[in-house]
């Protein structure tokens, strides 16, 4: 029997969960098809699993009919993600991500579409409030751009807000980017007219624990967190109310001892409210430039990043006219309204909106409301 398939079907216990899954498979040291052979006892011998829940799996395993109804939507979920031009990642493979396997309740299977980043790539999540304000999507697209110079490869779930910021600031610099989503790979919610999700294949992967065609409900969303921040080496939360799916992520990854940072933000507003909460009790790192990350996760990653962001710089440095250069030495750290560029650079306005589109499409400025122009790099 295959054993990934029999894995999967294990999931349709109820009761069993993924904790307990991994219990059975550290203690069949990885030849799962032995359970096949275990009876009640057996299975009451294993790390969590009593007597009630031994009663469910023996019933599962050794009645004919169920188990062959498992076996067969376990095939057909496989099946279904290969027209997909998917693939199951199970934690019983070598390609199943190492840090994942850590946690005390791994997922057993993991649908992906896309590939994932090489195991030994840097990964860290950034996760914010679906209400992003305009601070928070700048804060974002810095640290992504930032982090993409280091190699750092970005996880996210793929939300309204911070999370679809960072998904695609990363493309936008070319770096790599992994949506861990709450739903089934084939159901893509929140960008259901495709603008960003074939983008991220192409760079990167959509990721769930989810079965293809699973409805949606509001328990899968702490479950997904939970990946986002066991699959990275620490979590940046950018913004987030008292309450929220970002602090849930937070919490998760303080108990999976990884790295928490955080963005502070302006006191008075609700969207900062989580985030300088997190940072006063000593939960996060304050997070205000990604040399505040290179600090906190060690010389290893500060030489990578030195080394990456060399070679970026040597391949990415856009290509200025003299005339864009001069534009851009009149520009501050904050953004500046068009007729005060036009008189700093002695350039007319209708010449000047030319010269300024070129530079956005060169990713050297980026407009604001009311025809405000700032630099990309504007925080650094």
């Amino acid at each position: 029997m295959d054993e990934r398939m029999l894995l999967l079907a294990l999931t349709l216990i109820p009761g069993i969960g993924s904790a307990r899954i991994k219990a059975i498979t550290a203690h069949l040291h990885g030849r799962l098809g032995d359970v096949l052979h275990f009876g009640m006892n057996d299975l009451m011998e294993i790390p969590g699993i009593g007597e009630s829940l031994a009663r469910q799996v023996h019933h599962f395993l050794h009645n004919a009919s169920i188990r062959n109804e498992a076996l067969a939507s376990a095939e057909k979920q496989m099946t279904d993600l290969l027209r997909l031009n998917g693939e199951l990642i199970t934690i019983l493979d070598t390609s199943y991500p190492s840090l994942l396997k850590e946690i005390y309740d791994p997922p057993p299977c993991l649908f992906v579409r896309g590939k994932l980043p090489d195991a030994n790539q840097l990964a860290l999540a950034i996760v914010g409030t679906r209400y992003a304000s305009h601070y928070g999507k700048q804060v974002t697209t810095l640290l992504c751009r930032d982090l993409v110079n280091c190699g750092v490869a970005i996880f996210s779930g793929l939300a309204y807000g911070i999370d679809m910021a960072a998904h695609t600031a990363t493309l936008e610099n070319g770096g790599i980017t992994v949506a861990v989503l709450a739903s089934g790979v084939d159901t893509i919610y929140t960008d259901p007219k495709g603008k960003l999700w074939p983008k991220i294949i192409e760079r990167g992967a959509l990721i769930s624990e989810e079965w293809l065609g699973s409805e949606l409900s509001p328990g899968k969303f702490p479950k997904r967190n939970r990946i986002i921040s066991g699959i990275t080496s620490g979590t940046i939360v950018v913004e987030s109310d008292l309450k929220g799916g970002s602090l849930i992520t937070a919490a998760s990854a303080l108990e999976q001892n990884r790295e928490v940072f955080a963005v502070p933000g302006n006191i008075f507003s609700r969207t900062s409210r989580g985030t300088n909460r997190l940072i006063q009790q000593g939960s996060a790192k304050a997070v205000m430039s990604v040399e505040d990350i290179i600090a906190e996760l060690g010389a290893q990653f500060a030489k990578n990043c030195s080394r990456t962001a060399a070679l970026h710089n040597e391949t990415h440095e856009p290509n200025l006219s003299p005339i864009e250069q001069a534009i851009l030495r009149c520009m501050e750290k904050e953004a500046v309204h068009i007729d005060a560029l036009a008189t700093a650079s002695g350039i007319d306005v209708s010449s000047l909106l030319v010269h300024l589109f070129e530079l956005e499409l060169k990713a050297a400025i980026v407009q604001q409301p009311g025809q405000f122009f700032q630099k990309k790099n504007y925080l650094t």
